[in-house]
């Protein structure tokens, strides 16, 4: 069976801590680590099957979450960070020695500006909360998983407590459907 996460594959989920407030977020390197500090408790946090989300090796799945990314701070070695894809929505911030993802602001106009996408397992202080879902699960076929395999891949995200979207959870697809239509009526009343 496909490896999920380092954080799922073992059959059950860190409680993590209900008033955990943020920390430090750290890259793969030995030396001259990049940090990020989130001074924010991190929300919608989940797994990603998505093939832009930075992966931990082996893994078909991301942990992420979002903070506001005024709550965001490179705290050391920027100089070691890049964009990887200055198209994108999310603006994944890389270390260019290790590859880690620290961070992602999303600053065009969208349902999620404002926010920035962080790898909860990154923090150095224990006691982030959980994944409460998966996200985009169908897409890690697109990563490479053996199509045969999705049935086991949704139940052992199920048995997890992670209900498997092909998508994003009901309350972040309602968030860009309000977006879309307000847009929409907006573009209608300027005609």
């Amino acid at each position: 069976m496909t490896k999920l996460h380092p954080l799922l594959d073992s059959g059950s989920l860190a409680a993590g801590n209900a008033s955990f407030a943020g920390g430090t977020l750290a890259c793969l390197c030995e030396k001259d680590r990049v940090t990020v500090e989130v001074a924010s408790g991190i929300a919608h946090n989940h797994a990603c099957g998505c093939t832009q989300c930075w992966k931990p090796a082996g893994a078909a799945f991301s942990v992420v979450a979002v903070v506001p990314t005024d709550k965001v701070k490179v705290t050391a070695h920027p100089e070691k960070l890049k964009v990887v894809n200055p198209q994108a929505t999310i603006l994944r911030h890389a270390c260019t020695a290790c590859g880690t993802h620290l961070y992602g602001p999303v600053e065009k106009t969208h349902a999620f500006q404002g926010l920035s996408f962080i790898h909860p397992e990154r923090f150095v202080e224990a006691g982030a909360p959980a994944p409460g879902f998966a996200a985009f699960v169908s897409s890690v076929i697109e990563g490479g998983v053996d199509p045969g395999e999705m049935a086991g891949i949704r139940e052992a995200l199920t048995k997890l407590g992670l209900h498997p979207y092909d998508c994003l959870n009901h309350p972040l697809m309602d968030a860009l459907a309000t977006f879309a239509a307000n847009q929409g009526a907006a573009k209608q009343g300027k005609s």
